[in-house]
């Protein structure tokens, strides 16, 4: 018996119909069936599935005599599954790689209960993907199972079939069955949920919805949609014939009303000519079944009344939004003179010699090179007032305690960005900002680069997506010095932002914790053991896709192969930390254990201390964490793809700080013979450290703040000259 049925009903979906096929039969976890539906498709699905069954056993094709819809398509279905679980995938989704494993994992975990629900992400025809709105609530459901009673919310999901699997035996003992028509996943999904005993939630990504560019059956045009009264009260009658499930005859109630008027609503559904008889029987199902005592309020409310009603309310409601709308353009007018007015009524003022304004990664906190600057200034100059530029609220909440800061856009941040002396950000500043005659403008970039950046983007139209490199270029304009840790930086930066400003040799500031032992208590934090060998893998961004994620590794497989007393920590691009990214899969890891996700730690000076090995593949935190002289990997089973479509200033393979794989197979042995810390390894970094942290000497922060905010000469720095200093040998800066 496998674990799994897979049900795939077809219909004139020959396009997508192998991507989906491969999707499932291509997994990882191989104990499921897969059963085919021909819904009596007029194309090519029936030769596509008699290929596919031809080759793989697991596959068995059902071919319909005529054409029975979605619905009962799934029907033909069931009759002929054996597995422990049902699951219906729709025949142009997908499944993510690894999904049923996880699936099947979790499902032990949680002692095969009823139901368990998935997460997914829309996936659209122009390449972008967005995940589930709502993901939130698989992630608070926790790991213990559950009723619809315990957590309700579950009910706010979306009312679909495809993400969730069901126990087949719950399924056949309540005699669950897809009825005809459209939005035939409504009245099999809310009995089977309000039915459930025991439901468990799995956040991870398994599904990619594809959102098709002519939209979905549901999107087209027609009467159909009035098929949504008759599979309301399919659901009304389920509960009414259990007096246990009365208690929800009010949520349905307003369910029922909200779903139809969406439907009313959206322009393409219905004929215009059709819109006053769906609202008719619309108000007389909202009427007959609304519970004795109910209240009716908000936007159902509606439907206690007449179309005429409605439709006045509508255009009302029309015609209040086109007033805000113009209201609102006419308010953020208001705002634009008024800030420009207060910018350059401060911009008048004297430039304040003591302030220093300090941002990073986009506003985004006390984080990297000019955190490490600011914390150095508070030590070294005191006289200087540190402000920091966050992006909102939330991210102004998460400061240490007295740290000074303006919002981004705000009065003060105007005020503030008109009078400082001094910025140091990691990234451009916006390009609204000004920069004042007399301003010192420092840019400390974010890693010693390796692949092409700044103009060096411009033959390369695939990793530029989204780029404008001339404003790019034009922002840089603002720079006065560009820090640099080695002469391999000096040279890239010079030729990637070909502008007027002065590289200076100071190191990089957020290395000094590393160079001079710093701890940190990232290990304690997550129960990680004293005595485990840490492995972190960080990989970088891929730009031959368009999400900027590719799963090189199967996580959960290199984890079991470190063997006992290792930890895997995972630290994802930090472009990656809010996408889907984690949700395929490794959010659920990190739940189990099984890995440590740390892309959400704030800084990455922690997670480099509490590693003893890196494992990456083209990300510049390899130059960083050279400066702990501990052991690196370079995973590059993608080098020709990554090369072409992104670029890099360097072979990291024919240069590498450590040994190098290109296959999964390759880097399981150098952990499994220990190679990856052997002499070789040793000679490598050290020739590796010798070149790219040539001024990373524990002291960048203080050399930066003597320097360039209090005109200093700083003693053991490299021969060269700054602007506006005499030339002398303790001087930093080449032009």
């Amino acid at each position: 018996m496998p674990r799994f049925s897979v049900i795939v009903p077809c219909y004139q979906v020959q396009a997508f119909l192998p991507e989906c096929l491969d999707s499932v039969l291509q997994q990882s976890f191989g104990d499921f069936e897969l059963i085919a539906v021909d819904d009596c498709s007029p194309d090519g699905c029936g030769a596509i599935l008699d290929e596919y069954a031809a080759r793989d056993p697991r596959v068995t094709v059902l071919h319909l005599p005529e054409n029975a819809g979605l619905g009962r398509a799934r029907n033909a279905g069931i009759p002929h599954a054996t597995g422990d679980y049902l699951f219906f995938l729709d025949s142009d989704d997908t499944l993510t790689p690894g999904a049923l494993r996880s699936i099947a994992d979790r499902l032990t975990e949680s002692t095969d209960p009823d139901v368990l629900v998935f997460d997914y992400a829309r996936t659209y025809w122009w390449g972008g993907t967005r995940r589930n709105v709502l993901a939130h609530i698989l992630a608070e459901a926790g790991a213990e199972t559950f009723t619809a009673a315990g957590r309700p919310e579950i009910l706010d999901l979306l009312m679909v079939v495809w993400n969730k699997v069901y126990r087949r035996g719950f399924v056949a003992e309540n005699g669950f069955v897809f009825p005809p028509g459209y939005y035939e996943d409504t009245p099999w999904t809310f009995p089977v949920l309000l039915s459930a005993r025991r439901i468990a939630a799995l956040d991870r990504i398994c599904l990619n919805y594809r959102q098709r560019r002519q939209g979905s059956i549901l999107s087209t045009t027609s009467r159909k949609h009035f098929d949504i009264h008759d599979q309301y009260e399919r659901v009304f009658a389920f509960v009414g014939q259990r007096p246990e499930l009365a208690g929800w005859r009010p949520y349905l109630h307003r369910k029922m009303g909200e779903h139809c008027l969406d439907i009313l609503a959206k322009p393409d559904r219905l004929p215009p000519a059709d819109k006053a008889e769906f609202f008719r029987r619309t108000a007389e199902l909202f009427r007959r079944h609304r519970p004795q005592g109910a209240r009716v309020d908000g936007e159902v409310a509606v439907l206690e009344g007449s179309w005429t009603g409605y439709r006045l309310r509508r255009q009302t409601a029309r015609a209040g939004r086109e007033a805000a709308r113009r209201a609102g353009q006419a308010r953020r007018a208001a705002g634009v003179r008024a800030r420009a007015g207060w910018a350059s009524l401060h911009a008048r003022r004297p430039l304040d010699p003591h302030l220093v304004v300090y941002s990073a990664s986009s506003h985004q906190g006390l984080i990297g090179d000019p955190a490490a600057v600011y914390a150095a200034a508070r030590e070294v100059a005191p006289q200087l007032r540190g402000v920091w530029v966050v992006r909102d609220a939330e991210t102004a909440a998460g400061l240490p305690a007295g740290v000074e800061h303006v919002i981004v856009g705000s009065r003060r941040y105007l005020e503030v960005t008109a009078r400082a002396a001094f910025f140091v950000n990691d990234v451009n500043w916006p390009g609204t900002l000004a920069k004042r005659p007399g301003s010192v403008h420092i840019h400390t970039h974010q890693s010693t680069p390796l692949k092409y950046l700044g103009a060096d983007l411009l033959d390369k139209p695939g990793a530029r997506l989204g780029f404008d490199v001339p404003q790019m270029l034009r922002r840089a304009d603002r720079w006065d010095y560009s820090l640099v840790a080695n002469r391999h930086s000096e040279l890239v930066w010079e030729r990637a932002f070909p502008c007027h400003f002065t590289s200076v040799r100071t190191g990089s500031p957020r290395n000094d914790v590393l160079v001079n032992g710093g701890t940190g208590d990232f290990r304690e934090r997550h129960g990680i053991p004293a005595d485990h060998t840490v492995v972190l893998y960080a990989p970088t961004r891929r730009d031959y896709r368009r999400s900027g994620h590719v799963d090189r590794i199967d996580l959960a497989r290199f984890a079991a192969d470190l063997g006992e007393g290792h930890t895997l920590v995972v630290r994802l691009h930090p472009s990656l930390a809010n996408g889907p990214a984690r949700g395929l899969g490794l959010t659920e890891l990190d739940r189990r254990r099984i890995v440590v996700d740390a892309t959400g730690e704030p800084g990455a000076a922690e997670v480099l201390l509490a590693a003893d090995v890196l494992v990456t593949d083209y990300s510049g935190v390899m130059f960083d964490y050279a400066n702990l002289d501990r052991p690196i990997v370079v995973h590059a089973d993608d080098r020709p793809a990554y090369t072409a479509s992104r670029g890099t200033y360097l072979d990291i393979t024919a240069e590498p700080p450590g040994h190098v794989s290109s296959s999964y197979r390759e880097l399981a042995r150098l952990f499994e013979s220990g190679a990856w810390r052997d002499e070789e390894s040793a000679r490598l970094r050290a020739e590796f450290r010798a070149r790219f942290c040539e001024f990373d000497d524990g002291r960048a922060a203080e050399r930066v703040v003597r320097t360039l905010l209090l005109g200093e000469p700083m003693p053991d720095a490299e021969s060269a000259r700054i602007p506006g200093q005499a030339a002398a040998p303790d001087t930093l800066a080449s032009t």
